[in-house]
């Protein structure tokens, strides 16, 4: 089974490693290759680009694994879901067959830059600006919290063409490392996925050829509305399957304490405690498994993934904390592994789209 084949490759690739990653503030290049030479980056890709052809459950798959096993930080599934299918959608021909067989065997690594210190929900509101000049475009301007950005090879890079057009002005463009103009700024240190590679970059008279264009011009914000869907189901997908593990993880501690001569688990608050949060879980997980589905028959289900969005990333949350409470203050040192998903998962409620963009898009599709 293809499950149980990714779950031995996250167990002997990835976590082995993962406590040196953390240290380092970023991943091997390695596991990007190792992935690719699996067949693991990209399986939705065409098989004449290097992909499999294969369908969404095996990406979810993928996120579930590696939430599951503890290494949250290795963002392949953004490389694979979230960057990747703005080239495969809307990249030429020419654009397909120069990148993407490269990002299929893991040998360019991806990135999207939207965010800047200014803009960040408020995406119409960036700075970044792109100056037609002949056959180039001139970029200047900065970006933020740009994951994967240490390793990035290529950026899928979101500027104004047209600033007086608001939203309509936005342009994606293909940003290849080592461009003239185009540098990266220091390593933002995070509170949790330390192993996760994010930081600053900067534009300055940076020259792109009009090539490089992706999705055509003033249609940068249509894109990146229309992949946001997969983005937050993807999201939605890994905090599900961290709060199940921080249950399992702690079903298994509470067993095995002894307190006042007696397991915790024997404890009426403890056994109420972790009903709930199984509970909680349980309706986390029929939620999402539907989306996952009617998101394969390719319905349009924007307000229900932003629900799951926003509700199952602050259920991981809760389940985190409440997990780590009953671990005492071994849950709060790094040695239990309920301390790092309690951190890795704050971010959850922020990125993608913070709780409250979500509500405003569920509040929109209400009619209010």
């Amino acid at each position: 089974m293809f499950q149980d084949a990714f779950a031995k490759f996250v167990a002997s690739e990835m976590a082995p490693y993962y406590d040196e990653w953390e240290e380092n503030c970023v991943v091997s290049r390695d596991i990007f290759t190792k992935m690719g030479d699996n067949g693991y980056l990209c399986p939705w890709v065409e098989e004449k680009y290097g992909g499999s052809g294969a369908d969404f459950l095996y990406s979810v798959i993928e996120t579930e694994e590696i939430a599951r096993q503890g290494v949250r930080a290795v963002f392949t599934w953004l490389h694979s879901d979230i960057v990747a299918p703005y080239i495969g959608t809307y990249g030429t021909d020419k654009q397909k067959a120069r990148f993407l067989p490269g990002v299929t065997s893991g040998e360019k690594i991806l990135a999207v830059a939207m965010t800047e210190p200014g803009a960040g929900s408020d995406l119409a509101a960036m700075r970044t600006r792109a100056i037609k000049d002949g056959h180039e475009y001139v970029i200047n301007g900065s970006k933020t919290f740009i994951s994967n950005g240490v390793l990035a090879d290529l950026v899928v890079l979101a500027v104004k063409t047209d600033p007086a057009a608001g939203a309509k002005g936005i342009t994606l463009f293909l940003i290849e490392n080592g461009t003239p103009g185009f540098s990266k700024g220091r390593q933002i240190p995070k509170v949790g996925l330390h192993a996760q590679d994010t930081i600053e970059m900067f534009f300055e008279d940076c020259r792109v050829p009009a090539e490089n264009m992706l999705g055509g011009e003033g249609n940068g914000f249509k894109c990146l509305m229309s992949k946001l869907q997969q983005e937050r189901l993807m999201v939605a997908v890994s905090a599900q399957a961290s709060a199940e593990r921080c249950l399992e993880l702690t079903l298994n501690y509470v067993k095995e304490r002894k307190l006042f001569g007696k397991s915790l688990s024997q404890f009426q608050n403890t056994q109420f405690t972790l009903a709930e949060i199984a509970s909680e879980i349980q309706v986390g997980r029929s939620f999402v498994d539907q989306l996952i589905l009617n998101h394969m028959a390719h319905k349009d289900i924007v307000q229900e993934v932003s629900m799951a969005k926003y509700w199952i990333t602050e259920m991981e949350n809760r389940v985190a904390a409440r997990c780590l409470q009953l671990f005492g203050g071994y849950g709060y040192c790094k040695e239990y592994p309920i301390s790092r998903m309690w951190t890795d998962a704050r971010i959850q409620t922020i990125y993608a789209g913070t709780s409250e963009v979500m509500k405003l898009v569920v509040s929109k599709g209400l009619g209010l």
